[in-house]
């Protein structure tokens, strides 16, 4: 293999419960019959005896020694901590499975009660916004939303010599985002199973009770609040499904209550929870369904292994109109857009797709098809290894920071920045007039507004007292010229008399209309005098 191109293969791997373990047990015999493969096992993270016997783990330490490429599959949880930890020591090329790494940063800082690491990560990838996105995070005074429109990602990206992703609205989201970011699209690798055991399908709707006339929908994976699981039991209540049953295959997030849910829509007796379901039970459960519900909104970005593992059983999907769902073609799924008329519209289409078993069988063929068609693991594997031939040439953009056009001090509270002061020097006389030279460096985020601006501009104050506990004596206020853009200086000179008994000399820069910026953060200088 010394002509090969060698590559480190960093993922989480079986049993972790994790669909970007599974998708890494189907692409590594591809791609190590093109490549030479090396995997890398995470910390921390348990690994199936089978794949050990397999692949042979090595520890993470040796990752990208001796000139290997380090491939790594990036998601957007806890049990990816170790692959980004990795990707930022030894840059390579990632698969970004989730376009969105927003959640992880909160589970790795605030969801264990740590909030400057998570101010630094989204001032470092998103500027002035993410650390006033950060700062309202800190006081619970933002939504969730922040999550999906932050992504959270750059410093991680910028350091890779590229991206593999899994559909064109991802390449075109980073493209928008950051232009400089070298991304490929490569097919996301799904064998294709044999065609559904119509015995193991009865045998799962027996032990739910169900006959096989029953109409059953099913959806499948890890429940979030993004899934719309909440949508899919309100349209069970519409008239069009009644007598239709749901079951939900796969763990549920402890911010749903879909059992509550169905409970207070009268659909509880129609409604399946199963929990995490092994491959068998998982095959079985899409097998014993007429119709599969794949819903999203907000999207992390996720090409769903679920729905297209639920397309090569041969079951039709219906998914939200919006983002990665809307690239699937007509033919293989049904398209529900969001809005107020989602429940409606979900209801109509469910129940005339159930009423018609004709239509559900094209749908079922056009599904197999296009798995087949598109996401072939060992067509897959190609498009891997050759954008990591292609990719492997190229130098990382590096770290930058976002192109942003700073806030400026009439809607940012915090001033931050370092003051010097030349002049002050004792022995100073009481009743001595001096010129001072004062510089003010912005080392913050804002761009300090001169004084004409009225709310918003500063104003430097500069007075004396007699101790720090005592009333300021003469204090005078000077004006900023121009604006001071962060990592700029301005100097001010000001002539200023020492009067009697004045000891403590303050140097110290307020915004128009607000004071007491010292409580804030703001910059101040000072000198004791004898």
């Amino acid at each position: 293999m010394a002509n090969q191109l060698a590559i480190d293969y960093v993922s989480p791997l079986p049993p972790v419960r994790s669909g970007i373990a599974d998708y890494s047990l189907d692409l590594l015999p591809n791609l190590a019959s093109l490549c030479d493969v090396r995997v890398i096992r995470l910390p921390g993270l348990p690994v199936d005896e089978a794949v050990i016997e397999r692949w042979n783990p090595q520890p993470a330490e040796v990752t990208g020694k001796a000139g290997r490429l380090p491939l790594y599959q990036m998601g957007n949880n806890r049990y990816h901590e170790g692959v980004e930890a990795l990707a930022l020591e030894h840059p390579g090329v990632l698969t970004l499975h989730d376009l969105v790494l927003h959640h992880l940063a909160v589970e790795l800082t605030l969801a264990e009660g740590v909030l400057e690491p998570y101010l630094a990560r989204l001032e470092a990838d998103h500027g002035w916004i993410g650390e006033a996105v950060g700062q309202a995070r800190k006081w619970w005074e933002i939504g969730q939303s922040a999550l999906f429109t932050l992504h959270a990602h750059r410093t991680l990206l910028r350091l890779q010599r590229g991206v593999l992703v899994h559909s064109d609205w991802a390449v075109e989201t980073i493209a928008e985002n950051d232009p400089e970011l070298q991304v490929r699209k490569v097919p996301m690798g799904v064998p294709l199973p044999e065609r559904p055991d119509p015995e193991a399908g009865l045998e799962f709707r027996s032990r739910l009770g169900l006959d096989a006339g029953t109409p059953l929908l099913g959806s499948f994976g890890f429940q979030t609040p993004i899934k719309r699981t909440e949508r899919v039991i309100a349209a069970l209540a519409r008239e069009e499904l009644a007598g239709t049953h749901l079951v939900i295959a796969g763990e549920v997030s402890p911010a749903l209550d879909l059992e509550g849910e169905a409970r207070r829509l009268g659909v509880a007796d129609r409604v399946h929870i199963t929990g995490f379901l092994d491959y068998s039970e998982f095959e079985a459960a899409i097998s014993a369904c007429d119709l599969c519900v794949n819903l999203r909104y907000p999207t992390a970005g996720e090409t769903s292994a679920s729905l297209l593992r639920v397309l090569a059983v041969g079951r039709p999907v219906i998914v939200s109109d919006y983002a990665q769902s809307a690239e699937l073609p007509d033919d293989v799924v049904v398209k529900v857009p969001l809005g107020e008329a989602e429940v409606e519209t979900l209801g109509t289409r469910l129940g005339r797709l159930l009423g018609s078993r004709s239509q559900l069988r094209d749908m079922a063929e056009a599904a197999r098809s296009y798995v087949r068609s598109n996401h072939d693991p060992a067509v897959a594997a190609a498009a891997v290894a050759d954008a990591c031939r292609e990719l492997s040439e190229l130098a990382p953009p590096g770290p930058g920071r976002p192109d942003l056009e700073p806030p400026t001090t009439r809607f940012w509270y915090r001033v931050q920045g370092e003051i010097e002061v030349e002049g002050a020097e004792e022995p100073w006389p009481e009743g001595e007039r001096r010129r001072l030279r004062i510089e003010l460096r912005n080392t913050g985020l804002s761009r300090w507004l001169p004084s004409r601006e009225d709310t918003g501009g500063l104003v430097l104050e500069i007075h004396w007292r007699q101790g720090a506990a005592q009333e300021p004596m003469d204090p005078r206020w000077f004006r900023f010229a121009r604006p001071v853009a962060p990592g700029e200086s301005t100097i001010l000179e000001a002539e200023v008399r020492r009067p009697l008994g004045g000891r403590l000399l303050i140097v110290e820069p307020h915004i128009a209309e607000i004071a007491g910026f010292r409580s804030l953060g703001g910059p101040w200088w000072y000198s004791i005098l004898k």
